[in-house]
């Protein structure tokens, strides 16, 4: 005998969002998506469109820490820190730096393996049942690097990689310019990865598995969410007009704005932060593009879209509040052009979104500590995409009262 559905509540309608709604309502329970804005209308909407599996590398490094002292000179560069927000940051930056030690990078690329092959398998199945497979593109990637030194440093990590069965293939000189014509000269070598994918567009891939969840009955709600509280026992969504919203189970999928969501019902710290990403979205034939090919050194990438050409990336750590730096894109788009020297960059997008980050670069995934009703799904940092339907894997066995499917400890909460 089936047992009956629940009456679940998401906040954010996220790719996360959208993706668990689709998991949830195929399961026969009441699913509703509740965003002040939209389907996919934030981090979801603009991003670089890469399903990523095979980047299990923390942020948090000892590599990174070796690099940052440089990048942070340059404003425009692949990671900057506005000034004025540095002292709110700082306690993130503790964190972070902490989990750059050894023994916890192996511990995170251990945990981000797990959940990539989980997202590689549940993200395929999921896009077949949907229907939108024709929108993964199967190309792979073209990691590049401007000097011998560059290319020998990229190597460690690679070799993790390895260790965790991801196939990589280092390429030079004609290899090299068939993989992705065009290039400057000054790129001596390239790393490309046959099982990198990315989608057509991220947006209209979000939109496609929300018109799934739709069919099986999921509904969207626009309003804002402010807080969470218990009220009489249950867990409630304090809302902007003052209203209160209850269910069986409350998803928190608010991507950077969960720890403001959360901050009224739990003591425990959440450190999260937001990557601030800038792209430009060029129009359709701005260049011959057959990849997504990944300036490393940089901090950027550019990926192929069926609506265009997309050039963005880098991390800007600002917070939620302070306006945009597009000048960040226009250096990106400049450098791009450089490298790529057949480049049109007339006619661009540029964009701004905000990725949920946790200082050890893992989600945080499971029920919250102390209300079994609530479940989190959250700060997958710039793989929202990627690992979307493995989130929703996730939240969907907790729900049902299933063991998940992998071990949920490395992404509790309550790990810091």
């Amino acid at each position: 005998m089936t047992a009956p559905g629940k009456d679940i509540l998401i906040v954010g309608a996220g790719i996360i969002g959208v993706s668990a709604a689709a998991l949830l309502a195929e399961a026969g329970h009441t699913v509703t998506v509740i965003d002040r804005k939209g389907i996919a209308e934030e981090a979801s909407k603009g991003n670089a469109a890469a399903l990523a599996f095979s980047d299990i590398l923390p942020l948090a490094s000892p590599g990174i820490m070796r690099k940052a002292p440089k990048w942070l000179l340059d404003p425009l560069g692949p990671l900057s820190i506005r000034p004025s927000y540095l002292p709110r940051l700082a306690p993130w930056l503790v964190r972070f730096w902490r989990a750059c030690s050894p023994s916890r990078v192996e511990a995170s690329i251990a945990a981000q393996s797990a959940l990539m092959d989980l997202a590689a398998h549940e993200a395929e199945a999921l896009f077949e049942r949907a229907r939108i497979s024709h929108m993964v593109r199967h190309d792979g990637s073209l990691e590049l690097y401007e000097s011998e030194a560059e290319f020998r440093a990229s190597l460690p990590g690679w070799q993790r990689r390895q260790n965790h069965g991801i196939s990589f293939d280092h390429v030079r000189g004609a290899r090299l310019a068939d993989l992705q014509p065009g290039l400057s000269a000054r790129f001596v070598a390239g790393t490309f990865v046959p099982g990198w994918k990315t989608v057509s567009d991220p947006f209209l891939l979000a939109k496609a598995v929300w018109a799934y969840a739709e069919n099986h009955g999921a509904r969207f709600e626009r309003a804002e969410v402010l807080r969470l509280e218990r009220v009489s026992g249950k867990a409630c969504l304090i809302m902007a007009d003052g209203s209160q919203r209850s269910a069986e189970r409350i998803i928190v999928a608010g991507g950077a704005w969960s720890a403001r969501l959360l901050s009224t019902i739990t003591s425990l710290p959440i450190p999260l932060e937001t990557e601030r990403g800038y792209t430009t979205t060029l129009p359709l034939g701005a260049v011959d593009l057959r990849r997504q090919i990944i300036f490393g050194g940089h901090g950027f990438v550019m990926t192929p879209l069926s609506t265009g050409i997309r050039v963005g990336g880098a991390v800007e750590l600002a917070g939620l509040k302070l306006a945009p730096n597009f000048a960040r894109s226009k250096a990106m788009l400049a450098k791009a052009k450089d490298f790529l020297p057949d480049l049109r960059t007339e006619g661009g997008t540029e964009w701004m979104g905000f990725r949920p980050s946790m200082p050890d670069s893992l989600p945080v995934m499971g029920l919250l500590p102390g209300h079994a009703d609530i479940v989190l799904a959250f700060g997958n940092g710039h793989l929202g995409l990627t690992q979307s339907a493995a989130m929703a894997r996730l939240v969907t066995d907790l729900v049902e009262g299933r063991p998940p499917v992998i071990d949920l400890a490395p992404y509790r909460l309550d790990r810091f």
